[in-house]
């Protein structure tokens, strides 16, 4: 197992019935003795921003379910670090946050792309220890982030990705279905 720190991709094993992460890739954002969070990267939400944030209202960007904590609260990542002030590099040119009116007067402007920004709604969580007790049952996979990953446009293909950069015996379970005994 690789050592978990800011930056880890979570692959959510292929027979984790949890329907918060079934299938799921997660980008994780911290990991510290007290707990870790991090955004699921391939479940879009049933919302755009223009939804949520009345300044944006008719803006079609999309919204990802970011995990199941506090629903209530918009969450991004960029690689806009010149356009975005304040955001917390997490790897490479990952940054988590930042000020989110600026985000909202790029957006309003078409300043933003999907390959720049990605919007959530909510985050996954981890209570002290309860992450590494999850990698120790083998709920969850784990390789290192990419840009490629987290700003991927093709959602639908983010786990099955992960798990080919993975290789070896992880690329067979692409094809297990998600229930084994239709298989």
């Amino acid at each position: 197992m690789e050592k978990l720190q800011a930056g880890t991709i979570l692959i959510a094993d292929p027979f984790l019935k949890d329907p918060n992460f079934l299938r799921s890739v997660i980008f994780l954002c911290e990991h510290q003795p007290e707990g870790s969070f991090g955004f699921v990267l391939n479940r879009k939400s049933e919302y755009v921003i223009g939804d949520l944030i009345e300044e944006l209202a008719g803006c079609r960007f999309p919204v990802f379910y970011g995990g199941p904590v506090q629903q209530n609260t918009i969450h991004f990542l960029h690689r806009r670090a010149g356009l975005i002030t304040g955001g917390e590099k997490v790897t490479g040119e990952i940054y988590w946050g930042g000020e989110f009116e600026e985000v909202v007067s790029l957006l309003r402007n078409d300043k933003l792309s999907e390959e720049d920004l990605k919007l959530f709604i909510g985050y996954s969580g981890w209570s002290e220890s309860q992450l590494n007790e999850e990698l120790n049952q083998q709920t969850w996979l784990t390789t290192f982030s990419s840009e490629d990953i987290v700003f991927a446009n093709n959602i639908s293909e983010i786990w099955r990705n992960t798990l080919k950069q993975l290789g070896g015996k992880y690329e067979q379970l692409i094809h297990y279905p998600i229930d084994p005994q239709l298989n």
